[in-house]
């Protein structure tokens, strides 16, 4: 339940963000923060040498409540849906209650904190679903240390205390599932949402069981891993980014004039070429896409064309072998789009430009939506 509520707020608060944009896996560096809640499962407590004796060589269960988190972020995305990051994060989390450790029962005390410091680096995929324009998923990663820290923490009964006040670092790990909502007023910003997953490598903890008639304390250690699950919100921004301008209208061109007929032969059929534009890293085509693949293929069908030449292009915000063979996805779909509009296959020729022919010039990694585009030209 509490986990759910926290997955409500965190969906609350995208809702809030105001005027959504086309969603873009960034390009370039870029910084993220986000604040969620954090949720540690229960872990088993493992005492460790001379207190084990006096807890009867039993194990014992803490459960954690939930308390916030934070991360901040530099990354850096290669323009192809692959982006990498280091992170820095903060998580907290007390102890809300124990069982176990018949030695202590009944328990009377169960306090504590639990603090998790981490660096990590993490890696990403941005998944191209076709779920819209208006968000971006995206699954992750990550690797690192973090420096676990016990504050306060006591488990008490039956005349004893167990008491840890101790810090630890270990290898962590950490898996990530979230999605960007790009926020059309601000460029370059994106609303994210993410559930997280982290563990940590066999943290150890100084501990001592106190006799609490006597004072007398016991050394020794506890073995103490929570994996830890958390909702977060966040932003993210890569400077830099211009907004795109809207789609170019369809260009038809004109039919060009025929010369004057000799004797009674017919006039040649026109030349008529249209432009299909596509999203980015996209080979899907949208419904006005389709729309203009019809136009094509009744062009096609009146004027009984002999030859229709359909190329494809992309822009250069990927490499030039990702672009070459997107293209010729994107020009493979609309020849498909022809033949499901009744254009026979052998009318039809396919070619893959990449990034070659841009309809806009441009630098090397820019997104340019003019350049992503399939012209299919009736002969």
């Amino acid at each position: 339940m509490r986990t759910g509520r926290a997955a409500l707020l965190a969906a609350g608060a995208l809702t809030a963000a105001s005027g959504m944009a086309q969603a873009q896996a960034p390009a370039g560096f870029y910084v993220a923060a986000g604040i969620g809640a954090n949720l540690p499962a229960n872990a088993t407590v493992q005492p460790r040498g001379p207190i084990q004796p006096g807890l009867s060589g039993g194990n014992g269960e803490a459960r954690f409540s939930v308390l916030p988190m934070g991360t901040l972020a530099l990354g850096y995305g290669f323009g192809n849906g692959i982006r990498v990051e280091l992170e820095g994060s903060v998580r907290a989390s007390s102890v809300e209650g124990s069982r176990g450790f018949a030695a202590l029962q009944p328990v009377t005390q169960a306090q504590g904190q639990f603090w998790n410091i981490g660096a990590m680096a993490n890696a990403y995929v941005d998944l191209n679903t076709g779920a819209g324009s208006w968000i971006q998923p995206y699954l992750g990663i990550g690797l690192g240390y973090v420096h676990s820290e016990l504050r306060d923490f006591r488990i008490a009964g039956n005349g004893q205390r167990l008491a840890v006040d101790a810090s630890d670092g270990n290898f962590a790990y950490q898996a990530i599932a979230g999605a960007s909502f790009p926020i059309a007023a601000l460029p370059g910003l994106s609303a994210t949402a993410e559930y997280r997953f982290m563990g940590t490598i066999g943290p150890e903890y100084g501990a001592r069981l106190i006799n609490l008639a006597t004072g007398a304390p016991t050394a020794g250690r506890v073995e103490m891993n929570p994996t830890n699950h958390a909702i977060m919100v966040g932003l993210r921004y890569q400077p830099g980014v211009r907004p795109e301008p809207p789609p170019m209208p369809t260009l038809a061109m004109p039919p060009m004039l025929a010369p004057p007929p000799v004797a009674a032969a017919p006039a040649p059929a026109a030349t008529r070429t249209f432009i299909v534009y596509f999203d980015i890293r996209s080979a899907s085509l949208t419904a006005r896409a389709r729309e203009l693949v019809a136009e094509a293929a009744q062009a096609a069908r009146s004027g009984r064309a002999a030859r229709i030449e359909v190329t494809g292009h992309a822009d250069r915000s990927g490499t030039p072998a990702v672009n070459m063979r997107l293209s010729l996805r994107r020009a493979q779909a609309v020849a498909q789009e022809l033949q499901r509009r009744g254009v026979a296959r052998g009318d039809i020729t396919i070619r893959g430009a990449g990034e070659a022919e841009p309809a806009v010039p441009t630098a090397d990694g820019a997104r340019e939506p003019q350049n992503r585009r399939v012209e299919i030209v009736v002969r």
